[in-house]
């Protein structure tokens, strides 16, 4: 996981803790090491997160629902040959 402040919290720490969940961070100076996990918190913020102003958890929930569905179901990646990532997923089963 990611080990910049936005991430790691104290109440995240001690959480994992008690459900015996090892946390491994990215080494520092290899961000290279979550590159795709970078670039998808990048997309979510850029897309959907910076466009909304949410009044309640339920407001983000049904926003990131709905851009989740759009994202694997409507719009063409092309690192997947053009594909959406349920074509995708298609394609290899």
């Amino acid at each position: 996981m990611d080990n910049g402040p936005e991430y790691v919290s104290h109440t995240l720490v001690s959480w994992a803790e008690k459900q015996e969940i090892t946390l491994i961070y990215t080494q520092p100076g290899n961000p290279q090491q979550n590159a795709y996990l970078e670039r998808y918190n990048r997309t979510v913020r850029q897309e959907w997160l910076e466009q909304y102003l949410f009044e309640s958890i339920q407001d983000v929930q049904e926003v990131a629902t709905q851009w989740l569905w759009t994202y694997n179901h409507d719009r063409p990646n092309m690192g997947n040959s053009g594909l959406t990532p349920a074509q995708k997923l298609k394609t290899a089963a």
